[in-house]
């Protein structure tokens, strides 16, 4: 269990569906709510001293959810279901979408933690409460990773924040190729991890408050931003 080498670890982050893979199997692949992954998750959470998010499929009295949990260290949590679901794939057909955003707080920190399919819709992850950092999971596959890189690095540039995105790796049941590129770019959109990884080796970043602080002090874009209201 990789889990086991991290040392010093505050969060740690995991991909889309990071049980199953992507699957429109929901009957089959899912488990309720507060099932085996959580507790897993809060096992984890608990042994390493760190908090850990990603996302499981979930069925909740009947109905699908691609549900992201962010499993704080004592072993509570928070959830989001994605938003956007992957019509490309049907998955608005097997699963409801979500209705609401989520802001974590965590040491001293706040997070937007959203689902890979989300990444093409900036207006859902505008930075209207002073986040620092937002995170992607995703099952993104080879074939649009030139969007991946490209739209992480200007999620990042826009709000003003870091962008960490992991994904995937492997081949799938359908055919489709995964590799990576998971990545953390600061608020300049600049590449803070040691490359865009392509393999299911841990890598750890360390984020800098003093970055986000000095950045939005110069460049202060977020007073000019648009006002509106998510729906």
């Amino acid at each position: 269990m990789l889990l086991t080498s991290l040392k010093d670890t505050h969060l740690v982050v995991l991909p889309e569906m990071f049980t199953t893979g992507f699957t429109m199997n929901a009957e089959q692949a899912s488990e309720i709510s507060e099932g085996e992954t959580l507790a897993w998750l809060q096992q984890w959470a608990k042994r390493i001293n760190a908090a850990i998010t990603g996302s499981v499929a979930v069925n909740e009295n009947g109905n699908y959810y691609n549900r992201l949990y962010f499993v704080y260290p004592d072993g509570s949590f928070k959830t989001y279901d994605k938003k956007h679901l992957f019509t490309l794939a049907n998955e608005h057909h097997t699963y409801d979408a979500g209705k609401e955003r989520l802001i974590v707080e965590y040491l001293g920190w706040k997070i937007c933690p959203l689902v890979c399919y989300d990444l093409r819709f900036p207006v859902w992850a505008r930075n209207t409460e002073d986040y620092d950092a937002l995170i992607y999971v995703a099952n993104w596959p080879k074939i649009r990773t030139h969007a991946w890189d490209t739209l992480l690095k200007a999620r990042a540039i826009e709000n003003i924040s870091y962008c960490i995105g992991v994904n995937r790796i492997g081949l799938d049941g359908n055919g489709y190729e995964y590799v990576g590129h998971s990545a953390v770019y600061n608020s300049l959109g600049e590449l803070v991890s040691s490359e865009e990884l392509e393999t299911d080796l841990l890598q750890t970043v360390t984020l800098e408050k003093s970055h986000i602080n000095k950045t939005r002090s110069h460049l202060k874009f977020l007073q000019d931003r648009d006002a509106f209201t998510l729906k």
